[in-house]
């Protein structure tokens, strides 16, 4: 072992503190840009280094496989290879190991599937059909939804039932309760499942909990604001004994309720641990001091957060640069000039550079401003290599091969290629099976059974022997033999190599690259592992950031919840208008509205050197001209720190408010006025004053367009300039 512990001079004071006060629960939050990483990997090191336990004795949870990898490296240079053998990844990878070892206890099989959410999806929309629900009311995506969230509030069917308030919940707690009872005979879980089982393992076989709770002597949570309640309970009852637990996040990046992270997590984790002890790292190595400061000025106005202040020694750096732009279009165009400026001038490359936006439909019209530019990019967040349709039934192959229970993965490939199997025969199958309480799989072994015509019976034992054949596959061969093998098996690549048409090549190759990364799975590998059924449990739970690009040099486009973790040297964010950013649904609540903040913060840390932020006036929806105000976040950015250039016409919609308290955070800078009637939009003209119920008194700069289209730019005395449609806007003449 390294006995050295030289790398500890690399630390400064709080961070050092962090690593070498090991004993009992901790919590580290780490500002953006702090070094936590570092933290981490270094403590993770130091318990190693002091003999204070066995690298099998840790547990560090991560959030991407990304992370988990990284620091696993890290932590090799600094002690050597036994970090290997330290228990780490993400929750989902972590407890799906625990789960294949102890599946039998929870009367699953250890080769059980994972279903991803296009399988789930799948069952669902068979439940829905089988119970002869309205498809357009109960919808296979919302039913989807309750399912997870459920699962994350640890809420089982018989539960979810004692909660019902609506029609719409009594239906998708009966269809809870059949996909879990499909899920069981198909012998697989799904990705909430992952972190469900484990508690209902714990809770019901004590022992099984001694025997991690003996094992795992020092846990650490990276990310832990990210957490939901069945990762915070499971982290708890793992802990209960040792109460060695340390958790790394920081509350002001919290931005994942959406997915069940509770931000309450982490507020409120001296309650459970009341000697919790607490270290701030507060100082930021990423940013200039200009973006570290405008950041603590946007998230000030937080009500519920952990007290700190971010600072930095860096350079003071470039002022923001705030950009407005009349249309998308317009914002595109621009975003494109200054990514050719900065490439030119300040030598950046397309690497160093990122888009960042709230939703995945803004990156259209950038799509097309960089293709025209002939900029590079790549778009993260889109389809990813394992989620390619020639991809996913290679993969339902293998996973048929390891688990012929897999209804999903049946049900994908049974008639592809082609060999006679209707959509009749296989709904004829799923019937039989429903009704007779059967699996799909004991169901085809008599295809007879389910009165389909003999031809297609014929054809289902022909491909009931070829999974048979699969199986052999698998159980013999290790990964990259199996995988080759089963591709070729299957018919698939003959069928896309027979296609003759350049897309068909293409889904060929991408097939030949699974192979490739089932080679490189199988020689990076220890013998024991890497087996089929190791390499598809990998791969069952990637996400598109852990993909390996080989072509590195392009502009990144992503939304700012992928970017969370990431940083470059610079960030555009692009459309930071109301109702886009906060987003309609945010702004009737606090809570909602203080996430969208602590988005709109994460956006800004990602910046390293330069931070340009841009709004358009105009964007097309649902294939309308809308006219949009500037978000009101943009009035929390303290005006030192901006740089603002109006729009090509010259006529801005944004004017900084000087000051404001933060109290009066939560909404816009507005003057409340009373209810009052509306003049007729036609005789609104140019000079003259208006009053708005929102915005106060105004005067009338310029009014154009006709009819539906028909604006008026008014300069208020306290909401700034605003352009507004003048149908919607409800305006009264005072003079």
């Amino acid at each position: 072992m390294n006995t050295s512990l030289d790398f500890l001079s690399e630390l400064n004071t709080v961070q050092r503190a962090a690593v070498e006060d090991v004993e009992g629960p901790l919590l580290i939050v780490a500002g953006a840009g702090s070094g936590k990483t570092r933290v981490l990997t270094y403590r993770l090191a130091f318990i190693l280094n002091q003999g204070l336990a066995e690298p099998y004795e840790i547990l560090a949870l991560t959030f991407t496989n990304k992370a988990a990898k990284e620091m696993k490296e890290r932590i090799e240079k600094l002690v050597g290879s036994e970090a290997k053998m330290i228990q780490m990844g993400t929750f989902h990878s972590v407890f799906a190991r625990i789960l294949r070892q102890e599946a039998e206890k929870l009367n699953y099989s250890r080769n059980f599937t994972i279903y991803d959410d296009d399988d789930s999806l799948s069952l669902i929309n068979t439940i829905i059909k089988e119970q002869k629900y309205d498809d357009k009311v109960i919808k296979p995506r919302n039913i989807l939804n309750f399912i997870s969230n459920c699962k994350n509030e640890l809420l089982t069917p018989a539960a979810a039932k004692e909660r019902i308030t609506d029609d719409f919940q009594a239906k998708a707690v009966t269809i809870y309760q059949l996909y879990q009872i499909r899920c069981m005979k198909a012998n697989a879980m799904d990705f909430a499942d992952l972190l469900v089982k484990p508690v209902e393992l714990f809770l019901n076989h004590k022992e099984t909990l001694e025997k991690y709770q003996n094992r795992f002597r020092f846990i650490m949570v990276d990310e832990y604001q990210d957490t939901n309640h069945a990762q915070y309970i499971l982290t708890q009852m793992l802990a209960e004994k040792h109460k060695n637990i340390t958790v790394v996040g920081d509350d002001a990046q919290s931005i994942y309720a959406f997915r069940g992270a509770n931000i309450q997590n982490i507020l409120n984790l001296k309650k459970h641990y009341p000697n919790l002890k607490i270290y701030k790292l507060e100082q930021n190595y990423r940013s200039t001091q200009n973006i570290v400061e405008a950041a603590n000025g946007i998230i000030k106005f937080n009500r519920d957060q952990i007290p700190k202040h971010v600072f930095t020694e860096n350079e003071k750096g470039e002022p923001i640069q705030l950009i407005e732009s009349d249309t998308e279009n317009d914002e595109a165009k621009r975003v494109c000039d200054k990514i050719r400026e900065m490439k030119q001038v300040n030598h950046f490359v397309n690497k160093d550079i990122a888009i960042l936006y709230r939703t995945n439909a803004q990156s259209r019209a950038m799509e097309d401003a960089l293709r025209r530019a002939g900029v590079k990019y790549k778009i993260f967040g889109g389809l990813s290599f394992y989620k390619r349709k020639e991809i996913k039934d290679i993969v339902a192959y293998l996973r048929m091969a390891i688990n012929p229970s897999d209804e999903q993965a049946m049900i994908r490939v049974i008639n592809y290629p082609t060999r006679g199997i209707s959509d009749a025969s296989v709904k004829a199958l799923q019937a039989y099976a429903a009704a007779n309480n059967l699996s799909f799989w004991q169901a085809v072994q008599n295809p007879e059974a389910s009165n389909i015509n003999s031809r297609a019976a014929n054809a289902v034992r022909a491909f009931v022997q070829k999974i048979h054949r699969l199986q052999t596959v698998a159980l013999t061969q290790n990964a990259f033999l199996a995988v080759k093998s089963i591709a070729d098996e299957s018919g698939v690549l003959k069928e896309l190599h027979s296609e003759g048409t350049t897309e068909g090549l293409a889904r060929w190759e991408n097939v030949q690259e699974l192979i490739n990364a089932a080679k490189e799975y199988s020689e990076q590998t220890n013998p024991d592992a890497d087996k089929l059924e190791a390499y598809l449990a990998e791969i069952s739970l990637f996400t598109d950031i852990d993909e390996n690009d080989k072509d590195l040099d392009y502009v990144t486009l992503m939304t700012i919840h992928s970017s969370k973790g990431l940083e470059f040297k610079v960030v555009f964010l692009v459309g930071m208008e109301e109702g886009l950013f906060p987003g309609f649904n945010s702004m009737e609540s606090r809570k909602d509205l203080e996430e969208e903040r602590r988005l709109f913060y994460v956006a800004v840390t990602r910046a390293e050197k330069l931070l340009f932020i841009t709004y358009a006036k105009s964007r097309l929806k649902y294939g309308n001209l809308q006219y949009n105000e500037p978000s009101r976040f943009l009035n929390e950015i303290d005006p030192r720190f901006l740089v603002f250039t109006r729009s090509r016409n010259g006529v801005s919609s944004f004017k900084t408010i000087p000051s404001r308290n933060v109290a009066d955070s939560n909404r816009n800078p507005i003057v409340s006025v009373p209810a009052f009637e509306a003049d007729n939009p036609e005789k609104i003209a140019s000079g003259q004053k208006v009053l708005h119920q929102k915005f106060g008194k105004g005067s009338v700069i310029l009014v154009e367009g006709v009819g539906e289209q028909r604006k008026a730019h008014v300069e208020f005395s306290e909401g700034g300039l605003r352009v507004l449609l003048l149908k919607y806007a409800k305006l009264q003449i005072l003079a």
